[in-house]
C-alpha cells in the first residue's frame, strides 16, 4: 500500500495536470475505452470500463469476472470526479491523510459518492473538466494505475506532440 503524504497527493495532482486532452469527442471516448479494454484483456483483468462526457455515457464494457456491483461503483466514483474535479483516488487519499472518511470530510452520502481509485478526470486543455474515465474491479490503487497508464499511452499515440 502506498504511504499517504502531501508529496503523494502532489504527484496525483501532477498526473491530472499532465494527462489532459487537446480535444475530446465521442470517437475519442470510444477509442480510449477500447484501449482500456484491450489492455485489460491482455492482462486478463476482471474490470468494467466506463467513459463519459458531460454526463453522457459514451463507452461502457464489463469484462469477465465483473458484476453489476461494478457499475454501481463506477457511478459513485464518477460522481466524485464530476463534483470535486479531481480523481476519485486523489479525493480518497486526501481524506485519509486527514484521518477522516471522505463522506465525513466532504459531507456527502456514501451511497452516492465513492472516493476509491479508478475514476480519472477528462480535461481538455483550455476548457477544463469535460468527463470521466473509470475502471472498476481491482484494488483501488490498481484501478487508478490502469486508467493513468492507458490514458498516458493513448495521449502519446493519438495526440503526439
Amino acid at each position: 500500500m502506498t504511504m499517504i503524504s502531501p508529496d503523494f497527493l502532489d504527484d496525483l495532482l501532477a498526473e491530472e495536470e499532465r494527462l489532459q486532452f487537446p480535444s475530446f469527442d465521442n470517437d475519442t471516448a470510444i477509442a480510449l475505452g477500447n484501449a482500456l479494454v484491450e489492455t485489460a484483456r491482455a492482462r486478463k483483468l476482471p474490470v468494467a470500463v466506463d467513459v463519459s462526457r458531460a454526463g453522457q455515457q459514451l463507452f461502457h464494457a464489463a469484462l469477465a469476472g465483473t458484476t453489476a456491483d461494478n457499475d454501481h461503483w463506477i457511478a459513485r466514483k464518477n460522481a466524485v470526479v464530476m463534483r470535486f474535479g479531481h480523481s476519485s483516488y486523489y479525493m480518497g487519499r486526501r481524506a485519509a491523510l486527514k484521518g477522516v472518511s471522505f463522506a465525513e470530510s466532504m459531507l456527502v452520502d456514501p451511497q452516492h459518492y465513492a472516493a476509491h481509485g479508478g475514476a480519472f478526470p477528462i480535461r481538455v486543455v483550455g476548457t477544463g473538466l469535460v468527463g470521466v474515465v473509470t475502471v472498476s474491479g481491482l484494488p483501488q490503487q490498481d484501478d487508478h494505475a490502469l486508467a493513468v497508464e492507458v490514458i498516458g499511452r493513448f495521449l502519446k499515440e493519438r495526440f503526439p506532440a
